[in-house]
């Protein structure tokens, strides 16, 4: 990520990363199993991906599978499957890093300058 984020000097995207290195459930591309439907946006000078963003998985049947290969046997990623048990349609969902973005937009030189209540070496607690 970071050698792209230096070669370009305006933001720039990247799109559908490999299906291994991804949350299991993001939806692969159409086609193209071994890439998944999703988009990071790279801020330039250093400052990092600034907003991440992916199609979910909507059909129960891929989540079930894709939940096994990623070997999820805890139970709190259960829901995930129970979501799409009955049905769903299709969906997608973002990040977006407000510190740093902040930080890129005003030319901050430490993402500890845009957050309110930042835990330091001797304040953890806000």
């Amino acid at each position: 990520m970071k050698p792209i984020a230096e070669h370009f000097d305006v933001p720039v995207f990247v799109t559908e990363y490999p299906a291994k290195v991804k949350a299991f459930y993001m939806k692969p591309a159409p086609g193209r199993a071994d890439v998944v439907l999703c988009a990071d946006l790279l801020a330039p000078e250093g400052y990092g991906e600034i907003i991440g963003g992916s199609q979910r998985i909507d059909d129960y049947d891929l989540m079930k599978k894709r939940y096994e290969t990623f070997h999820l046997t805890d139970p709190a990623y259960k829901w995930y499957l129970e979501l799409r048990q009955y049905g769903s349609v299709p969906h997608s969902g973002f990040g977006l890093g407000l510190e740093r973005t902040v930080a890129w937009i005003c030319g901050l030189e430490h993402i500890r300058e845009t957050i309110p209540f930042p835990r330091l070496l001797n304040r953890i607690y806000p």
